[in-house]
């Protein structure tokens, strides 16, 4: 197994991760067609509580 022979610098280890991106949460509408509001994909509607077609939590 490979192992460093020097321990990596600070600025070294910042540099790098600075390179670790996030990306935007991608967004669709709502399938029920009263809602149509956008929503993270593969989640319930916080505002209507329908994910799927059918009704899983009590809207806020």
């Amino acid at each position: 197994m490979a192992v460093p022979k020097r321990k990596m610098s600070r600025s070294n280890t910042r540099a790098r991760r600075a390179q670790w991106k996030t990306s935007a949460v991608n967004l669709q509408e709502c399938s029920n067609k009263a809602c149509r509001k956008p929503k993270p994909q593969h989640v319930a509607c916080p505002s209507c509580g329908q994910y799927d077609g059918r009704q899983v939590v009590q809207p806020a």
